[in-house]
């Protein structure tokens, strides 16, 4: 048997493999994500009222104005890096870790009003990917009366529409209740635009 004889079913399987593992099931995943879930298979990509693309319902921003809902902190990169997704792997007891929780507890309660009291574990810990899109009810209501304050509303609207954006646990028993913090900071620009003299 010569080497060439040996060499082609080699050859033909790693050609035929690449090209019905490498591209033709991709395509037909592809496919199939467009027709059936198109919002999620292009990015989850929310849109402003003029058709902008402001971000991903799947991935955080740094919102720090006053007048927006907060997300929890980010560990990704310098800071909600999609390019260095990942935590800061500090363990519970590293003195860095705690100087940094405290740090932002002390900004939280200064900038909310809040008092000594705890606050919610998501409003001073990061998530393991550092980009999560996501707060908890508890850490969302902590923030509306500066959200109030700083959009001229009355509290109890802010409270309502925070109220609304509440997604339930997935498929009913997955995960926990949680708010999309971009979702909602697009909600009060069309519902409470800043300055806006219908915001009383």
């Amino acid at each position: 048997m010569s080497i060439i004889s040996a060499l082609r079913p080699a050859v033909v399987s790693t050609i035929v493999f690449t090209l019905l593992l490498g591209v033709a099931y991709p395509l037909a995943l592809t496919g199939v994500a467009q027709a059936t879930l198109p919002f999620q298979a292009q990015g989850s990509l929310l849109k402003d009222k003029t058709g902008r693309v402001v971000g991903s319902a799947l991935i955080a921003q740094p919102f720090t104005a006053p007048q927006y809902l907060h997300p929890r902190p980010s560990a990704a990169g310098k800071g909600y890096d999609t390019t260095s997704s990942g935590g800061s792997n500090l363990g519970p007891l590293n003195a860095d870790l705690a100087k940094r929780e405290q740090s932002d507890a002390d900004s939280i309660r200064k900038q909310d009003g809040a008092g000594s009291g705890p606050l919610p574990a998501d409003a001073v810990t990061t998530s393991a990917s550092g980009l999560d899109p996501d707060i908890s009810p508890e850490n969302a209501k902590a923030q509306v009366a500066r959200i109030a304050r700083a959009r001229g509303v009355d509290a109890r609207k802010v409270a309502a529409l925070i109220e609304r954006a509440t997604e339930g646990r997935a498929m009913g028993f997955l995960g926990q209740p949680r708010i999309n913090v971009l979702k909602v900071n697009m909600a009060l620009d069309a519902r409470y635009p800043m300055g806006h003299p219908g915001a009383q």
